[in-house]
């Protein structure tokens, strides 16, 4: 069975806020760290008893916390779910503050999987992005990871960077790949206002971003790893069970400031500032900034959108089919979507054009064809 109940960490702390990040997550403020830590242990109190079956620790970087705070943390989540067994557990960490001795402490609670967030090899176009880190640190705790612990290791890269060349993506992936990770994910650079890039007026280029893509498609093809999810990819039973929730729409708890939550039908996100967090937890009420509850037809175009990102796509019987006749209809004629059998999948095409495939599973609605 899969699981059903997912427990997702925001640790919003960075070493430096990168030029392309839009997530609440905060360079220099580590001296709030005991207080963040106490607002979390308050804040899954108020959520009552739950048992989620899989952890996920993000960020942020959550690597950024000291060894002791990481311990913490890791006592405070056993803490308030004292009957979970995770049956997965995902600490996310980038190459310069991930140490031997954090390293030990995750192997001490049972980390199955080490996200490592790389983006590139490409030294100049790590500074010219924000990172802290060189390509010399990334490879030397992935080697310092794999011989610490038997967890699988994913890592992040990215395409469509600023100055960035096909050549050099190429560079990267294959680098990366000769690694042999257990998974990767490959995430284009998608520019949102408030972030450095946006201010900037950077406007990506969509065509050499498509030339990258098709080519890591190619290349992580040939290197035994699958794509499961638009953007991620896995040697067989290595894919992501935490991830899997959401895309299955399944349920899942959100801690921490930024963090998103899914229980009992309602959808709700935490407020983004981290002292606004701190502080409406410590006055004891929820943090929530925004909530909603779909139903209807709403609903079921969620499900499918979400469904859609999966490789395996969804079963279209019912009202899937139904109530979305007209769209359905309209992709298979524009070759986005293909069919084997009663389920519906993104074609290769509508894997590069999945924004608009998803678009039209979002209200307002075009009345179907009936």
């Amino acid at each position: 069975m899969p699981p059903k109940l997912g427990l997702y960490v925001h640790i919003p702390f960075c070493s430096v806020k990168c030029f392309y990040c839009d997530f609440a997550s905060f360079a220099g403020r580590k001296d709030v760290a005991a207080r963040y830590l106490s607002a979390l242990k308050a804040e899954a109190a108020m959520l009552g008893p739950r048992r989620p079956e899989t952890l996920y620790i993000g960020g942020g970087t959550p690597s950024e916390l000291e060894a002791g705070d990481i311990e913490r943390l890791f006592s405070t989540i056993r803490e308030a779910y004292p009957e979970s067994r995770f049956v997965e557990t995902t600490f996310e960490a980038n190459p310069e503050s991930l140490s031997a001795e954090k390293l030990e402490v995750l192997k001490r609670w049972g980390v199955s999987r080490l996200s490592l967030g790389l983006q590139t090899t490409d030294a100049a176009l790590l500074k010219s992005i924000g990172r802290r880190h060189s390509p010399e640190d990334f490879f030397s705790v992935f080697r310092l990871a794999r011989e610490t612990g038997n967890w699988a290791l994913s890592v992040d890269l990215m395409y469509g960077l600023p100055g960035q060349t096909a050549a050099s993506h190429r560079k990267s992936l294959e680098e990366v790949l000769a690694l042999e990770p257990e998974h990767l994910s490959l995430y284009g650079l998608h520019v949102e206002d408030k972030t450095v890039f946006g201010r900037k007026g950077f406007e990506t280029d969509e065509d050499a971003g498509r030339e990258m893509y098709e080519t890591s498609l190619e290349l992580i093809d040939k290197a035994g790893l699958a794509r499961y999810e638009l953007s991620n990819f896995a040697r067989p039973g290595f894919e992501s069970l935490h991830n899997a929730i959401y895309w299955r729409d399944g349920e899942y708890i959100g801690l921490g400031c930024g963090a998103a939550s899914h229980l009992d039908g309602v959808r709700s996100s935490n407020v983004p500032s981290l002292i606004a967090y701190c502080a409406k937890v410590e006055g004891g009420a929820r943090p929530i900034a925004e909530q909603e509850q779909l139903s209807g037809k709403e609903k079921l175009g969620e499900k499918i959108l979400l469904g859609l990102r999966l490789a395996e796509g969804i079963d279209l019987e019912g009202p899937a089919r139904r109530e979305f006749a007209r769209e359905w209809s309209e992709l298979e004629d524009m070759r986005l979507v293909e069919r084997a059998g009663s389920r519906v999948r993104l074609s290769r095409e509508g894997v590069f054009l999945a924004n608009e495939v998803f678009c039209r599973f979002v209200a307002p609605f075009a009345e179907s064809a009936r």
